[in-house]
């Protein structure tokens, strides 16, 4: 091979390098009480009586943490169960918060948990959704340029794996009460969410268009 062809391979080899990004898998604790609580949580929540804590994703959401730092935030998300939880509470689940991917705010990508076990992120969804969960998103701590980059990453990654129809952020999520997708059972079970924010979901979207992914429902 001449000096040219040499040069033009690995010239391709580094361009593919550089749109690589890492991710960093750092798992969070799955013992035998996560994955008992995870598969009631399916059963009670969703009607889905299942052997193994297993999704089929076909949405990603967007979340921030207002937590500000990773570690704090990965203590939080760590733990099997919620914080102060009542087991004899009955329909009340133990299942503490999580999500598959956290971004920190210089955009480093870690991965918590596999991408197709259920994480609790987001009511009547998380049997079909995976969890992008960013450091911060406070006034003090706003998400960076470099976070939006590793989501846009992500979603990309995400969309040429898995059959994804919706890129949604955390405060769209009752849109979709009337959808097929949306198996919460109970109708009084309902938070309100501002995050991401839409400004940071539509540049998302924006820069993850060529996926096609379908418009939120309205109402």
């Amino acid at each position: 091979m001449n000096r040219k062809g040499i040069f033009l391979i690995m010239t391709l080899i580094m361009g593919a390098c550089a749109s690589q990004k890492e991710i960093v898998d750092i798992p969070l604790i799955f013992d035998e009480q996560r994955e008992e609580l995870t598969l009631e949580y399916l059963a009670n929540r969703y009607n889905l009586v299942q052997d193994t804590p297993d999704i089929t994703p076909k949405m990603v959401v967007l979340h921030w943490t207002v937590i500000p730092t990773l570690g704090k935030t990965f203590e939080a998300f760590n733990r099997s169960t919620l914080p102060n939880w009542r087991p004899d509470l009955v329909n009340v689940s133990g299942l503490n918060v999580s999500s598959q991917f956290l971004v920190d705010r210089d955009g480093t990508i870690y991965r918590l948990m596999p991408e197709t076990t259920m994480a609790r992120h987001t009511i009547g969804l998380n049997h079909c959704a995976i969890g992008i969960e960013n450091v911060g998103g406070t006034d003090d701590l706003p998400l960076t340029k470099k976070q939006l980059k590793s989501n846009i990453y992500l979603v990309k990654y995400l969309a040429s794996k898995y059959d994804i129809e919706y890129v949604i952020g955390h405060q769209e999520y009752t849109l979709f009460e009337d959808h097929p997708l949306w198996l919460e059972v109970d109708e009084g079970y309902r938070t309100v969410k501002d995050d991401p924010g839409m400004d940071f979901v539509n540049k998302v979207r924006n820069a993850t268009k060529k996926f096609n992914f379908k418009p939120v429902p309205t109402k």
